[in-house]
């Protein structure tokens, strides 16, 4: 609290006049990063681009918004504040759900996915792995960095889904990275 004060150029009981305590700011913070992640991957997928394009525009646009990739703010969160990360998690799933089944459909509509893929199944995959992916002590970011640790995982989700159309456009956003 201390070095946020001093950040701001105000007293520690300034913060505290807008926010109960420490959890009430944690939880403000977390909540407007969520919305606006959400706004702008929102904003992304109404573009309606190439299904393939799409994800990895999400990606970038994720990757811009977490400054410090060398820091886990996930894991942080689910250590010192669960109740904030346990809610956090749900909205993610049930917002990253319904962007991932319209991104499914519509790349199996342009045939770059097999159309004969689950798409309830793989958008809970897809999820998953995007959440094993930040845990550090599965992939510790001193051996990998977010950039390098989602390229693989796209590269991996889409050779499983996509068609020999689709594989030519993975491979066209594989060399841009």
């Amino acid at each position: 609290m201390d070095e946020i004060a001093n950040a701001l150029g105000v007293s520690k009981k300034t913060i505290y006049k807008y926010f109960k305590n420490k959890t009430a700011l944690i939880a403000a913070v977390t909540d407007f990063m969520f919305h606006s992640i959400c706004t702008g991957i929102d904003m992304i997928c109404d573009l309606k681009k190439d299904p393939i394009e799409e994800i990895f525009d999400i990606k970038r646009f994720v990757l811009s918004n977490l400054k410090d990739e060398k820091s886990s703010p996930q894991y942080q969160l689910q250590k010192y504040y669960p109740k904030i990360y346990a809610s956090l998690s749900k909205k993610q799933f049930d917002v990253m759900k319904d962007c991932v089944v319209e991104n499914l459909n519509h790349g199996i509509e342009k045939g770059l996915y097999r159309d004969e893929i689950d798409v309830e199944f793989i958008s809970r995959i897809y999820f998953s792995g995007m959440v094993s992916i930040k845990n550090n002590d599965i992939f510790p970011l001193d051996n990998y960095s977010m950039n390098t640790l989602m390229n693989y995982y796209l590269e991996y989700h889409l050779r499983g889904i996509c068609t020999e159309k689709g594989i030519k456009q993975l491979m066209n956003q594989l060399t841009q990275k």
